[in-house]
């Protein structure tokens, strides 16, 4: 990514990421759990949880308080290098 597209955004700010997984009692749960090891305060209820259509997966919008490029790709990694993770976007 060229440094002018880093520059698109200022940090501190409300950065949302879409993560898909197949649909498990714990997805959620787990889901919030990674990303409190990049952001401690992170609240459950910056959740937004949609089942797909035939119920087999599921997408959640987590919406995180970003303080940096960095921290934003360690929680990427951290996302898709998940089992439970099928899709981060």
């Amino acid at each position: 990514m060229s440094e002018t597209n880093e520059s698109l955004l200022v940090f501190p700010c409300d950065f949302p990421i879409k993560v898909m997984g197949k649909s498990h009692p714990d997805f959620q749960e787990t889901i919030v759990a990674v990303i409190r090891r990049f952001d401690g305060d992170f609240d459950a209820a910056r959740v937004e949880t949609r089942p797909s259509s035939g119920g087999n997966y599921t997408g959640l919008t987590v919406t995180v308080r970003a303080t940096s490029r960095v921290q934003l790709d360690d929680i990427y990694r951290a996302l898709t290098g998940h089992p439970m993770v099928k899709v981060v976007l």
